[in-house]
């Protein structure tokens, strides 16, 4: 069998390089998380590791992630700053809104139906009238019109630093999509070809992650736009949602914000609130 090609991505390769990374672009590969995470030691802050063939992906709660070969992008970005606690907790908050923003510059009309930009309040509780077509399912799903077209993994290295890998679904059709609530870019709407598509959303993806994580070391007015962007980008807030927990437990209730922990916060039956950081959530209707 022969070695598949590695993908020509030049507008990422550029990003990488411009920032001092390290980039690499096998034809195949079992998981570019775990193939990053192995030499993350050894390579610099903004290295990417990305692929239109990984063959052992994982997902969120050990979840697999699988796609067709040459259809779908598994990408890694290794991030290594002076981040306090905090602020690393919100790097996969972070990076579900790098990857919302970079799906929406490929959609036709992306932009319409709705202001993401809008801000939303760490504790908003109001109703949303309209919505865009891309947003994100906390903690960090990509959505194209309710259905999940990118995941992300952030994993910590060895080192301390840490590896934020996404999956994006480029252009596999209607009838190979993995489960009836996927989608990917191209049933969505997007022109071009696998290729083209992973590397525009590649390149925007690594450039937001970046200026973001840069934004946040700084601290200040910047780290807060860049917290308000998260929430703002949030399509959970607002929400009715099935919450499921660790522990087996599932709840329905209101989610109402994002603290300033990262946690999603939310309103039960009963009135009571309080801050989740780890659980699965489906988004039932509006709150």
């Amino acid at each position: 069998m022969s070695t598949p090609a590695s993908p020509s991505l030049p507008r990422a390769r550029a990003v990488a390089e411009a920032a001092g990374g390290v980039f690499e672009a096998p034809g195949r590969t079992g998981s570019t998380n775990a193939d990053l995470l192995a030499v993350a030691p050894d390579r610099p802050h903004g290295s990417v590791l990305a692929t239109l063939d990984q063959t052992a992906g994982r997902g969120r709660l050990d979840r697999t992630w699988t796609a067709p070969a040459g259809q779908a992008l598994a990408a890694s970005l290794l991030v290594r700053a002076d981040l306090d606690d905090r602020d690393r907790g919100w790097l996969p908050l972070v990076a579900g809104t790098a990857m919302r923003d970079a799906v929406t510059t490929v959609l036709p009309g992306a932009r319409d139906g709705g202001d993401a930009s809008r801000p939303v309040a760490a504790d908003a509780s109001a109703t949303r009238t309209s919505e865009p077509r891309v947003l994100v399912k906390w903690p960090n799903d990509v959505l194209v019109d309710g259905r999940k077209v990118c995941g992300i993994l952030c994993q910590v290295a060895a080192d301390g630093s840490v590896v934020v890998g996404a999956g994006v679904n480029l252009t596999i059709p209607a009838d190979a999509l993995p489960t009836p609530t996927s989608t990917s870019l191209a049933v969505a709407g997007a022109p071009g070809d696998a290729v083209g598509l992973g590397d525009a959303v590649l390149s925007a993806f690594t450039t937001a992650v970046l200026e973001a994580v840069g934004a946040l070391v700084d601290g200040g007015a910047g780290a807060e736009a860049v917290r308000s962007h998260v929430r703002a980008a949030c399509g959970t807030i607002g929400r009715r949602v099935r919450l499921e927990l660790p522990d087996g437990g599932v709840e329905e209730v209101d989610a109402t914000g994002i603290d300033d922990d990262g946690r999603i916060t939310i309103r039960d039956r009963d009135g009571r609130s309080r801050g989740v950081a780890v659980g699965d959530l489906t988004h039932l209707r509006y709150a």
